[in-house]
Order: C-alpha cells, then structure tokens, then sequence
C-alpha cells in the first residue's frame, strides 16, 4: 500500500472499529500499534505497514481530527527517538517482537546510559566494563554512567561498555540492553541549576545482563551506538513544531500582549531571533523530509547545534524584556520530573535549563566537529590516540 486515499479510508476504519471516546487509551494505542498505524514507515507487525516515512502524516491528521490520544512522546522521547531506530536497526526479530510495542504504546520508558564523567564529550574512551561469564554466556558488567535522563522512571536503557581493553577505543565496545530494574542497578538524582533532578546518574555493580539483549555484534557497539546519536540529534534539533512554537512563543505573545516593554533595541535583537527560529523550524522541516530518502546523517548534529543556540539567546531576550519580571523564578523545590517543559514554564525556568542544552545530547564543541569534518569536509582534528589501545590511553 503507497497511496495516501487507501491509508486514509485504513484509519477511519480503524478509529470506527476503535472510537476513542469509548475506548480505553491504553488499549487503543495497542490497537493502534497492531493495525501498522503507529509508525508507518516500519516493517509490517512491527506497528507500521512498511510505506513511506511521509504518509505518517496523513495518519496522524485523521487521528488528530477524531480525538485520538497520542502517546505522549515527550515523556517518551529517548524510547522513540533513539532506542526504537537501533532496535530496529540492529534488533532481532525476538528483540524487535519484545521491546517496540510497549516501547510505542508508552507502558515501558527508556534511558540512555551513555556519557560516563570520563567520557562526555570523548565518548569512545568510556570505562565502564562488560565481562562474559563463560560459565552462563551473560555479561557482567560494572561502572558509572551520568546525565541519565528519566533513568528514575525507566524500565529499560540503551547501554554501551567495554568489552575489549586492548584494542583502541572505538573497537571493543559492545552494545546492550539493560535491564533498570535487575540488582546492580542504582539510579541517583543530579540536582540541576533549576532545582529539579531530571538527569540522574547511574552506578552499575555487577549488573548481570544476557548475552539476548545483546544488539549487534560483539566489539561492534560504536557502529550501532552511531545509529543511536544521529536519531538522538534529529529528535532533538528537528522535532516538528508550528510556526512561534517552542521558545519564540513566549516571547512573541509577551511583546504583543504588553507594549510597555518595548524598546527598539529589544526589537531588533526579537525580529533577527524570530526569523532564526522560523528558518530553523523550515530547516528540520527540510530533514525530516530528508530521512524519507534514508537514514539520518550528520546534518542532525547541525540542527542541534542551532536548537541550542537559539533556546539559550531567545530566553535570554525573554528576560530581559520582563526586566524584574523576569529575574523571577516560580520555585526551588527539589523535584524529578517525567519530562522537560519548555513552554508550560516561566521564564526564569526557561533561562535556567536552555543552558544545558549546549551539553546535553553531544555537545556543541563536539557537533561543531562533526559538522566541519562531514559535513563541510575540512581535514579532521589530529587524533594521536587513534590506534593506541583503549587501556594504554592516559587517564
């Protein structure tokens, strides 16, 4: 099936047979997955009915339309944007079969256990060890991931650790799914300069995983880990939004709602940040019609790096034009949030947390690389450490 009428007359059948104000959400979105509507470009039985990437579109209106519920992706993101193209990917079908479904649906969370505090933004030099247990053919695997985001309510995490000391960096590591709720691991809250703790760090003792939650091959967790960060980019710098959504919004609504807080410099810096937002939004809007050709490249790492840049200088420009308003910041109090919002918050909020943006999910020293070196094609940084064994590396 490729044309967009069948798809479409598919969902009305499908939202007749399953009527959202009758049915239950949960079961409706099981429904949903199971009838290929979820993401259609993926495999049949997968929850998609393996046509075009671009004719989710036409699904998701009709849903829309009649009141479907989604499956709050933001509190989802790290499952949908990075775990399920690397499952896919890289899964067996028994790992497929097992993990996208409840993934989709939102009834198992993931997390990204990554970035250790040795190894951010050099990410190949991570220390944390798998060793195979000869006796069972499982993993056991020790050591310390951070900036974990919603590891606190995760079930599930995406995990690369070393395998292999004696050969250099890149090589030797293996690519895993672990287990949040098996014995080993501990989950602990990094309060944030907002107050909250919505990253986490995560101490791993002994965690026992099986060699059927393995992704990919052995040595091989940098190429799959590859597929993970480029998805991670692109989910990040290129979700879809409308015209002033995201964090122009506010700002727009506060310079036309209160004219006693304009001047012309505060004017000229929102009109150059407003058409920035809207050629970055037509941007991501340009990639993701991109990916239908595809997989996603490393043009990802350069909508993330505008993402960025434009979160912290937009909030920035919001504080200031709330002046004493704007120094104000709604409260301290220690939480751990399901999931960042930018926009149901004040501007205090909104200045506080866009700092890290510049951090999280590759930091834009290291996406400014990426980009000069495959994007651009300029000659790439000199790597002395490039065939050296990961365990003669100085630390």
């Amino acid at each position: 099936m490729t044309d967009a009428a069948e798809l479409r007359t598919r969902t009305r059948e499908f939202l007749a047979a399953h009527p959202p104000a009758t049915t239950d959400r949960a079961d409706f979105l099981k429904a949903r997955f199971d009838a290929g509507l979820a993401w259609v470009h993926y495999p049949e039985g997968l929850g998609g009915l393996g046509v075009a990437r671009s004719l989710q579109a036409v699904v998701d209106a009709e849903l829309e339309d009649a009141g479907a519920p989604d499956n709050d992706p933001r509190r989802i993101g790290i499952g949908l944007g990075m775990a399920a193209p690397t499952v896919l990917g890289f899964g067996t079908e028994e790992q497929r079969r097992r993990f996208l479904r409840p993934l989709w649906t939102g009834e198992e969370v993931w997390c990204q256990l990554f970035s250790e505090p040795g190894a951010g933004s050099d990410l190949a030099a991570l220390g944390t060890r798998a060793v195979r247990d000869e006796a069972s053919g499982d993993w056991i695997v020790n050591g310390q991931k951070v900036w974990t985001s919603s590891a606190h309510t995760a079930r599930w995490a995406i995990l690369i650790a070393r395998t292999d000391p004696d050969v250099p960096k890149h090589r030797g590591i293996t690519y895993f799914v672990c287990d949040m709720s098996d014995p080993g691991v501990e989950v602990r809250p990094l309060r944030q300069i907002t107050g909250e703790a919505e990253f986490n760090e995560v101490f791993l003792t002994d965690v026992r995983i099986p060699d059927a939650h393995r992704l990919g091959a052995v040595g091989e967790g940098w190429k799959v880990a590859q597929t993970t960060l480029m998805n991670e980019r692109v989910s990040i710098g290129g979700m879809r939004i409308p015209r002033e959504g995201g964090m122009i919004g506010p700002v727009a609504k506060a310079w036309r709602e209160r004219p006693e807080l304009r001047t012309h410099d505060l004017h000229q810096r929102l009109l150059k940040l407003w058409v920035d937002a809207e050629v970055a939004r037509l941007t991501g809007e340009r990639l993701r019609q991109q990916l239908v050709a595809g997989q996603p490249g490393p043009e990802g790492s350069g909508m993330k790096l505008g993402f960025a840049r434009l979160n912290q200088e937009i909030s920035g420009l919001e504080v200031e034009l709330l002046g004493e308003e704007g120094l104000l910041y709604e409260d301290w109090t220690m939480r751990r949030p399901d999931l960042v919002d930018f926009t149901g918050r004040d501007a205090g909020y909104r200045y506080l947390r866009s700092k890290g943006n510049s951090i999280e999910g590759g930091t834009s020293e290291v996406l400014l690389n990426i980009v000069a070196e495959r994007v651009l094609g300029l000659p790439s940084e000199p790597r002395t450490d490039k065939d050296v064994a990961w365990k003669d590396l100085a630390r």
